[in-house]
């Protein structure tokens, strides 16, 4: 729109926008943008301050019978034309996150009266994009018509269908007509993407007579996988496999590597520009040999995990590796043989926040020659295309990760759908894990729940008749049990359980552990100095740490060595006690010991991937406190992680199917 208003002016030619592109390389922004809620959010909170609502939002929020409180989040949602917005469409209530539809109905009827009714144009466009933004949270990049349809047609919208096609024309909801590929391995293809919700019943035909499939959803999620898509094909394309000396240096290397499958993963790298990894937890150490190969070649390479717990073992590997350079925390640069490139180990958060990793050049490329990123199935659409975005021209990028694991908490699948397209070369990690929880887990993720001989405690099995029974088992591992017979303090012991709410859920286990352990008046919001929390300022974006004080400012927390001020107004919103945790938060962290606590009602939220991460967090030790009878085995057996709608694959197929050259130059 800025560039029709410019040209429209004559302030700038045309020919600047519509001009034929110039080939590669193409420039990349600066630096990641920072969306309310997004990628961004979790840099913006410790430095933001508090947030101030004009009269208007408060005297709007009053006439239309919402809380006072809720203007500080509505002011986050749409800056100082707030007042402006909601009176001129008070569905875009819905955008401000814990809004549900019926608090969004009774405030339009308030503020509109008869006029605000449930057929109205703003009503379904605002219930369109509220009910993508909910698939979203479950990993859906985009929809079945049909299945936004349902949706609608669940909150009383009158011809549900007919409103997705008004959604689509004003510009709300986009539609893709996304071609299903012809021959054996399209097949393939589009087989998994009916498994993941993307159905082909009710097919239209192209015009050229090829079958697409027809899916709705948001902007921003379709260009993060367009972009996504268009980023990995460069990195292939634009690669140059190595001459005749460099070739025999990185073999030389290759016969360095600590076992089989790294050095198998080391020349795999070697020749291409994009490779994707897949192995368990010991397989980590892979990568890792591949980054320390490469340091030792002199090229900038840099290894990014999930976590700072997921950081720190990757730094310790590396370090294991002989070549000193894994990386500290302060950012600050090492002294090894690693030329002054600074520390190895990233977090892919840190990455992209520029806090950690190598800077950019002048395009807004990092200066690397090679990034492996670990724990690659956390990463959603939107942050996967800025990392790769900013992987430069002839770069090397390997897309490593357990893909047994529960997936990202944002939208997409992208080591998933990089496996399933077969766009670029895979690796597959033949190292087990050790121990008997590395043999559990192991078992789980092929759908087999064995008994495992666990002659040092490591696997035990706690059963229990009730919730009320569970949260007493918990708290008795966790403060006594445990550090009595294994010597794991209460301190490096994790809960973990399927939900926040229930009788054994995150919120009745962290009052009980609490009590227990640091029991206390709560008197910085809830909160006193020395209690675990779990801060979370944004969907997918979990911080653990402790409570170090409270003050006018806010709650003052130490994330893994980073401090951290959470403002007052969002401790009650993004701050929860850390002694217990759901699955998804503890993806990419490990502790010497972990409590899963199976209660009666945790039956519907369990499936494969569920029970395979939680039951992978504990290094040394891993206690079940077991009430759900044969759901378990049930659950690893056959249910497996809920699949997921995305373009993704499709995109990566497009991409392929365009670098492709034609039959007779192939021939």
């Amino acid at each position: 729109m800025a560039a029709v208003r410019a040209v429209e002016s004559g302030e700038r030619s045309a020919a600047e926008f519509f001009a034929e592109p110039k080939p590669a390389p193409r420039p990349r922004p600066a630096a990641p943008a920072a969306r309310p809620g997004g990628p961004g959010g979790p840099q913006a909170v410790p430095g933001g301050g508090p947030v101030v609502v004009p009269e208007g939002v408060t005297a709007l929020l009053a006439e239309g019978g919402a809380p006072a409180a809720l203007g500080t989040a509505v002011v986050e949602a749409f800056g100082e034309g707030a007042e402006e917005v909601l009176r001129a469409d008070p569905w875009e209530l819905l955008a401000v996150p814990g809004v549900v539809p019926e608090q969004a109905d009774g405030f339009a009827r308030a503020l509109l009266g008869p006029d605000g009714g449930p057929g109205d144009e703003r009503r379904c466009r605002a219930l369109a994009v509220w009910l993508l933004e909910r698939a979203a949270l479950s990993g859906h990049t985009v929809l079945a018509p049909g299945k936004l349809a349902e949706g609608l047609a669940r909150y009383g919208v009158p011809d549900a269908e007919t409103a997705v096609g008004e959604a689509v024309d004003a510009g709300a909801v986009l539609a893709f007509e996304d071609a299903v590929e012809e021959g054996p391995a399209a097949g393939e293809a589009a087989a998994g993407a009916a498994g993941a919700g993307s159905t082909v019943a009710g097919e239209e035909e192209e015009e050229g007579g090829r079958p697409v499939r027809l899916l709705v959803g948001l902007e921003r999620h379709a260009l993060a996988e367009e972009s996504l898509a268009e980023g990995l094909a460069r990195l292939s394309s634009t690669f140059a496999p190595p001459g005749e000396e460099e070739a025999a240096r990185w073999e030389e290397a290759a016969g360095r590597a600590p076992g089989p499958s790294a050095a198998e993963l080391v020349r795999t790298a070697a020749r291409g520009g994009l490779v994707a990894h897949t192995g368990g937890e010991a397989a980590r150490a892979e990568p890792a040999a591949l980054v320390a190969a490469a340091r030792a070649l002199g090229l900038r390479a840099y290894a990014a995990a999930h976590s700072e717990d997921g950081r720190r073992r990757l730094a310790a590997l590396l370090d294991a590796e002989g070549g000193g350079e894994g990386g500290r925390s302060d950012g600050q640069d090492g002294d090894g043989p690693d030329g002054g490139m600074g520390p190895a180990a990233v977090t892919v958060d840190g990455l992209l926040a520029g806090r950690e990793g190598p800077g950019r050049d002048e395009e807004g490329a990092y200066a690397l020659d090679l990034l492996a990123v670990l724990d690659a199935p956390q990463l959603d659409a939107e942050r996967a295309a800025m990392l790769v975005e900013a992987v430069p021209d002839g770069a090397r990028l390997v897309l490593s990760g357990d893909p047994h694991l529960l997936g990202s908490a944002g939208a997409g699948q992208v080591l998933a759908d990089l496996l399933a397209a077969r766009v670029c070369p895979q690796v597959v990690s033949r190292t087990p894990d050790p121990g008997p929880v590395g043999e559990l887990v192991s078992g789980i993720g092929i759908g087999e729940l064995n008994q495992v001989e666990a002659p040092g405690r490591e696997v035990v099995i706690v059963p229990v008749r009730d919730a009320g029974e569970a949260v007493h088992r918990t708290v008795q591992l966790v403060a006594d049990s445990v550090p009595r017979a294994l010597g794991v303090p209460a301190g490096l012991t994790q809960v973990i359980t399927p939900g926040h709410g229930g009788a054994a859920g995150t919120r009745v286990l962290n009052a009980a552990l609490k009590e227990r352990l640091n029991p206390g008046p709560g008197r910085f919001g809830g909160f006193d100095p020395g209690d675990r929390v779990a801060h979370s300022p944004a969907p997918g974006h979990t911080a653990l740490g402790t409570v170090v004080s409270g003050d006018e400012e806010g709650l003052r927390l130490d994330c893994s060595g980073r401090a951290v001020t959470v403002p007052r107004e969002r401790v009650a919103r993004t701050v929860r006690h850390g002694w217990a945790i759901t699955a998804h938060q503890a993806v990419g962290t490990r502790w010497p010991a972990a409590v899963v606590v199976l209660p009666g009602d945790a039956v519907p939220a369990l499936n494969r991937a569920w029970v395979y991460t939680a039951f992978g967090r504990g290094e040394r030790h891993l206690s079940v406190v077991h009430g759900v009878d044969q759901a378990l085995p049930r659950a690893v057996e056959r249910i497996p992680a809920p699949e997921r709608t995305t373009r993704l694959r499709t995109l990566l197929h497009a991409q392929a199917a365009q670098a492709a050259p034609p039959p007779e130059a192939a021939g």
